[in-house]
């Protein structure tokens, strides 16, 4: 899977500009509008939040688990409105000394490798985001991406009570994906080769499921099924107000900006990150439908 330097190299570098642009505790994953267009994207966020909460029966003293957890919004969310407790899970750490100056109880750990001797059993767990990266490039090759799944799956069996609720919220590959071998970052700008190359950049150490039908079926026997939805058109929506909000002028935000110059003209990966930031792949690759977004509730049985 994407390794905590992978997950450095994406959300710790971008730290102190997203918070500066979505807030300290900001969501960095797809909003829940339902075709509302006309929502804030904090009013979008929220609905997510509550959907989440509301499916997970999460309630005052309800003990939560939220891997792969970011800047801590969903804990800000469950703990103020709802009254439960919440353990956070990131590999970033900057995402996570971000949460704990704001008073979350969030460790730099993979998801993947919990016991219920770290920290016990949960009610309801949450992975919004971070089944994207369980799974690399190389192990896709190996043949290894479904076991990928069943193991993750086996690590929630052991952290939850039957009946115990986890939601999950992935990217997956759509119905236009197109074969490993054409992407190239050098490629036409905009094509579906280059801005998959882009996203690998982007993202390295992750490769996507294919489909819902790859996360459910690795699910079973532990785990059924209790909602999907799509929220592709939303994600669109998404970061949209994203990219407004990040080129919306803050002189600090600026500064830092500036900062980056020197490693923008002698690092060319980071090139390529600034690339991202500039044309939003994920974003293209959602209105092709090389890629879909998913919404999944799971029960354990």
């Amino acid at each position: 899977m994407a390794d905590k330097k992978d997950l450095d190299f994406t959300y710790t570098t971008i730290d102190n500009i997203f918070r500066l642009s979505i807030g300290e505790t900001g969501d960095y994953s797809g909003a829940k509008y339902d075709g509302d267009f006309s929502m804030s994207l904090e009013e979008a966020q929220k609905a997510k939040h509550k959907f989440i909460a509301d499916s997970l029966n999460i309630k005052e003293g309800s003990k939560v688990l939220d891997m792969a957890c970011g800047w801590g919004p969903f804990i800000n969310y469950i703990t103020k409105e709802r009254g439960a407790s919440a353990i956070g899970l990131t590999l970033s750490e900057g995402q996570a000394q971000a949460c704990i100056n704001n008073g979350m109880d969030v460790r730099v750990k993979d998801c993947r490798t919990v016991k219920p001797e770290d920290y016990g059993v949960f009610d309801a767990i949450t992975c919004i985001g971070g089944l994207e990266h369980f799974c690399s490039v190389e192990e896709w090759k190996a043949g290894k991406q479904e076991q990928v799944y069943k193991d993750f799956f086996q690590t929630l069996d052991q952290l939850l009570p039957k009946g115990g609720r986890f939601y999950m919220q992935t990217m997956t590959f759509g119905k236009n994906m197109i074969d490993f071998e054409d992407i190239d970052v050098n490629a036409e700008k905009g094509s579906a080769a280059h801005v998959l190359a882009l996203m690998i950049k982007e993202f390295p150490g992750s490769w996507l499921p294919y489909g819902p039908e790859m996360v459910i079926r690795n699910a079973e026997p532990r785990f059924k099924l209790i909602s999907q939805s799509s929220g592709r058109l939303d994600y669109i929506e998404t970061i949209g107000q994203w990219r407004k909000k990040f080129r919306k002028f803050n002189l600090k935000k600026y500064w830092l900006y500036a900062s980056l110059l020197p490693r923008f003209l002698t690092d060319k990966e980071f090139r390529h990150q600034i690339e991202v930031f500039k044309i939003s792949p994920n974003r293209v690759c959602f209105e092709k439908e090389i890629m879909e977004h998913y919404r999944l509730v799971f029960e354990k049985v």
